[in-house]
């Protein structure tokens, strides 16, 4: 249904309240956007985050609601799985799915956003930027922004503010001294610096352009994902103590040895690795957690402003696009905002706290795991399986990935597959050692025939 008459004013024009912005446009609602940064399309994109991401079916069904899919994929470069990177120079590359229609695509976050910011003005939602969220009174409907390059005032009145405010949220720290939200971060005890892969000399790729590079180190990791102009965005993981962290890797020297040292051949890759070392801040990794999302019918968080998560299963981006999907439903479904905020919540708290527990796991597994020979037995074992029960064992990856199944939902059956394979393959080197009789029965019994939502 339609609601012609009833505003919205969201609060980020990021990814998440561009593609917002777009699909409440178009649903007829009045949208209108407050930024704290500049336009990205006049003065250059600002970002203290990674600037690649991993789109997969979630936020590609997203894009498609929104009629944002053509010109975002324009722009993506295809990835079809994991290139690791062994220590003694070696590589193996470890599909994400069956062939080429289970892929992932990465695209640059500058790119995107700028494709989404057209086409939610395109749609008629009005976008502010140099707005900083500074008050809010929640009851009588009344915010105050600050343009930071004056300290000029802005005051709006509004029906309801929603949250697209990324992990760093003015709005949910603005609903939080209203009602407790049961907010709580939890870091990593690791952190990230980026660096980058330039062109060769004639524009190409420098390594393989159609995968996700992995260089695991058991405590550390590095990875690179490339961009549709021949370079690589390279992050670099490492504890923040230890013997190899970023306590005992400081200046651009230091780095340039540890590379030397476990990245051998990235090292060539990389010309620039001591001045973006020196010049580049290491990033925190946390995981966001909050009780309450929402605030009546004045207030509510989506993205990462309600769960902000770690980035090692590329789902941060595409569960906050499911998130305005869904909140765009509900909207619909509901005249009632408390009511459809509510609902907004009830459906997605629990998948959001799914797959941040997944994309946790998931940095053990890329760091220490995709060069170990239990994993490597356990991965053909779950590829074997996928044949012999097509739509009863799906593997992990496909649900999460190339499915639009609640995150919950794989969560509980991967947990369930999981422990399978550990048994099926305990002290097992080769598939032929498997008791194939025992095994299928099994999976019968623990697991029922999954059908993806349409």
């Amino acid at each position: 249904m339609n609601h012609p008459k009833r505003c919205i004013t969201l609060i980020g024009s990021g990814l998440a309240g561009s593609l917002l912005a777009i699909l409440l446009s178009r649903r007829g609602w009045q949208v209108t956007v407050y930024e704290r940064r500049g336009d990205p399309r006049v003065k250059g994109y600002e970002s203290g985050r990674s600037i690649n991401l991993a789109l997969a079916e979630r936020g590609r069904h997203a894009l498609r609601q929104a009629g944002a899919e053509e010109a975002v994929m324009a722009r993506a470069v295809m990835m079809r799985g994991r290139m690791v990177h062994f220590a003694d120079g070696g590589e193996q590359l470890q599909r994400y799915g069956r062939d080429d229609s289970e892929v992932i695509w990465s695209i640059h976050r500058a790119d995107l956003n700028i494709a989404l910011l057209d086409l939610a003005e395109a749609a008629g939602a009005q976008v502010h930027f140099y707005r900083r969220l500074h008050t809010v009174d929640f009851p009588a409907g009344y915010a105050r922004f600050i343009d930071d390059r004056d300290d000029s005032p802005h005051d709006i009145r509004f029906q309801t503010l929603i949250g697209a405010d990324g992990a760093g949220s003015a709005l949910r720290a603005a609903m939080g001294r209203v009602a407790p939200l049961g907010e709580r971060s939890e870091f990593l005890d690791h952190s990230y610096k980026e660096l980058e892969i330039p062109p060769a000399a004639e524009g190409a790729f420098r390594i393989e352009p159609h995968a996700l590079h992995i260089w695991p180190r058991g405590d550390y990791m590095c990875i690179a994902l490339p961009n549709d102009e021949g370079t690589f965005t390279v992050t670099l993981f490492l504890p923040n103590e230890g013997a190899t962290s970023f306590a005992t890797v400081r200046s651009g020297a230091e780095a340039r040895a540890l590379f030397a040292r476990d990245f051998a051949d990235a090292l060539p890759l990389i010309p620039n690795l001591v001045r973006d070392w020196e010049h580049h801040p290491p990033g925190l990794l946390g995981t966001l957690y909050l009780d309450r999302w929402r605030l009546g019918e004045r207030a509510v968080l989506l993205g990462d402003a309600a769960h902000a998560m770690v980035p090692f299963h590329g789902q941060g981006m595409n569960c906050a696009f499911e998130d305005c999907v869904a909140l765009a439903d509900q909207l619909d479904a509901h005249e009632d905002l408390a009511r459809a905020f509510a609902a907004f919540e009830a459906e997605r708290r629990p998948n959001a706290e799914a797959i941040q527990a997944m994309a946790l796991e998931n940095y053990v597994e890329m760091r220490d795991r995709v060069d170990d020979a239990d994993f490597l037995l356990q991965r053909q074992l779950e590829q074997a399986l996928q044949q012999r029960h097509p739509g009863r064992f799906v593997p992990h990856y496909t649900m999460v990935t190339f499915m639009r199944i609640p995150y919950a939902l794989a969560f509980s059956r991967t947990q369930i597959q999981r422990a399978l394979l550990i048994e099926a393959t305990a002290g097992k080197t080769e598939l032929a050692q498997v008791n194939w009789d025992w095994l299928d029965a099994q999976v019968h019994a623990r697991l029922s025939v999954l059908t993806d939502i349409a």
